[in-house]
């Protein structure tokens, strides 16, 4: 069989969101290859040789309702790969970018999706545990509009306080709560998501810049390699090893997969889990990332 024919890319029209850089580059590079139309998003300029190019700041409603009306009015395969590290005062910023506008977004252009298509989300380690807050984020999923979901944000500081974690924690309850909700099962859209481990990308300095109580760099990727990597001896991977899986898994080639959060991460929140069950006592992302940081 040939390769192409495998992916089943040929073709086929794919939006993929965060192409100018890191892992969604990688993976935009590798759909062209297989003969997909890709349309990229992101802030930045795009500078690969894609069929069109739309520079959205996609934290905005207005934005987002606007790239919607631009896509093409078929879909295959969405893939929706944009995010941004956290710093103080920027919480609800985070939540718009890395979960709410992701959702807004999906459920815009979902009409247009065809039948067997798919929706593949980049999401993080980092929301490990995410069911923890599951039923607040199953609330959050469930308001419709927009502006109904930034007062939902505003009386939940707590919540959102912890404003990268909670982003990905929801976004990863999104999958699992919708795969096969009607609107999606109705036409066997599947809907998936990747976590990837420490991950060397553009975002990799705002990433160690954020984790230091202090902001400063140095200081912030040593506390990210004793979380992610000191335990197992292990080293940050490079975005094709995060843009790759992600093309396979929004391709033919995972034709039953759905509602999956795959971890990409060398096994190290296998570990974690691991561990706990061992203890007999599940722990949240905090507390194991204060453990490894300890020792």
């Amino acid at each position: 069989m040939d390769i192409k024919d495998l992916f089943g890319y040929q073709g086929k029209n794919v939006v993929i969101s965060g192409a100018a850089s890191g892992m969604a580059r990688s993976a935009c590079e590798l759909l062209l290859e297989l003969g997909a139309n890709v349309y990229a998003v992101d802030i930045n300029p795009i500078d690969l040789p894609v069929k069109s190019s739309f520079l959205k700041d996609l934290s905005k409603k207005e934005d987002i309702e606007q790239l919607a009306t631009e896509l093409p009015a078929e879909i295959d395969a969405l893939f929706l790969c944009h995010g941004i590290a956290y710093f103080p005062g920027k919480e609800l910023h985070v939540q718009k970018v890395n979960f709410y506008g992701q959702k807004y977004l999906t459920e815009l252009l979902l009409d247009r999706i065809k039948e067997h298509g798919s929706i593949t989300y980049i999401s993080s380690v980092g929301g490990f545990g995410w069911q923890e807050v599951y039923k607040e984020a199953v609330e959050l999923i469930n308001i419709k509009s927009w502006d109904d979901a930034m007062t939902w944000y505003e009386n939940h500081p707590q919540l959102i306080s912890n404003a990268y974690v909670f982003a990905k924690q929801c976004l990863e309850a999104y999958v699992t709560y919708k795969c096969m909700s009607e609107e999606f099962i109705n036409k066997k859209i599947r809907l998936n998501a990747i976590n990837p481990g420490d991950t060397i990308t553009g975002l990799t300095e705002d990433f160690n810049r954020s984790t230091s109580p202090t902001g400063d760099v140095e200081e912030g990727e040593e506390i990210i390699n004793n979380i992610f990597l000191k335990s197992w001896c292990g080293y940050p991977a490079k975005p094709e090893e995060m843009g790759y899986p992600l093309v396979v898994i929004g391709s033919n080639i995972c034709s039953y997969m759905s509602g999956q959060l795959i971890y990409i991460d060398y096994g190290l929140t296998s570990s974690w889990l691991s561990k706990s069950l061992l203890n007999d006592e599940p722990k949240t992302i905090t507390e194991i990332s204060q453990e490894t940081k300890d020792n």
